[in-house]
């Protein structure tokens, strides 16, 4: 796959290309940071999904793209070695996941991108994340910080923030809840027989 995939950095210019594009389908990830938080969804979420459910939307093609050699398939090597980056920190090192937030011009941090794809992930397959949805029970404090940052089509917050966010920099917990969202799922996601 390594052999195929364009630079991480090229992708990001291949979106901001093909999201420009009047002839082409725009890719739902507009950014790196977009399809960085979308990709975590996959790694960290609550069900294995075929990379065309996903990658697909994310880079705007079809799922005939990964049948031949071209730029898209280059792109969707990228987007695939980005997630084996993903799992793999994950796996093995969680405690140096850093999700690629933007920065702004002050320095600051803009996790609206990175949730945003993490939310558009989400809700290719809502219902699977339902236990973590429900504002009534304990788990769904791990998408508090996520879904802080997100808005829903009218531009609206998905979530009021809590107090318990209120003045802080929400984006902050968000490496952790990753980490604790994969293990929460494990145990049914890897169950023998899925």
């Amino acid at each position: 796959m390594a052999d195929y995939a364009m630079s991480f950095e090229k992708l990001g210019h291949w979106l901001d290309k093909r999201g420009q594009s009047a002839t082409l389908r725009r890719p739902k990830a507009s950014s790196l940071s977009m399809l960085d938080g979308a990709v975590a969804a996959v790694v960290a979420g609550p069900v294995s999904m075929p990379s065309e459910e996903w990658v697909c939307p994310l880079l705007g093609l079809d799922p005939d793209a990964f049948n031949h050699d071209t730029e898209e398939f280059s792109a969707i090597a990228a987007t695939l070695m980005r997630h084996n980056a993903i799992s793999e920190t994950l796996s093995t090192r969680p405690q140096s996941f850093e999700p690629l937030f933007l920065r702004m011009a002050d320095g600051g941090v803009d996790a609206r991108p990175w949730c945003t794809g993490f939310y558009t992930v989400m809700k290719l397959r809502l219902l699977a994340w339902s236990r973590l949805l429900s504002p009534n029970t304990i788990e769904h404090a791990l998408l508090l910080p996520i879904l802080f940052h997100c808005v829903d089509d009218d531009g609206r917050p998905l979530r009021v923030p809590p107090s318990s966010l209120a003045g802080r920099n929400a984006w902050s917990d968000i490496p952790a809840v990753v980490e604790a969202m994969r293990q929460f799922w494990m145990p049914t996601r890897f169950r023998a027989g899925r």
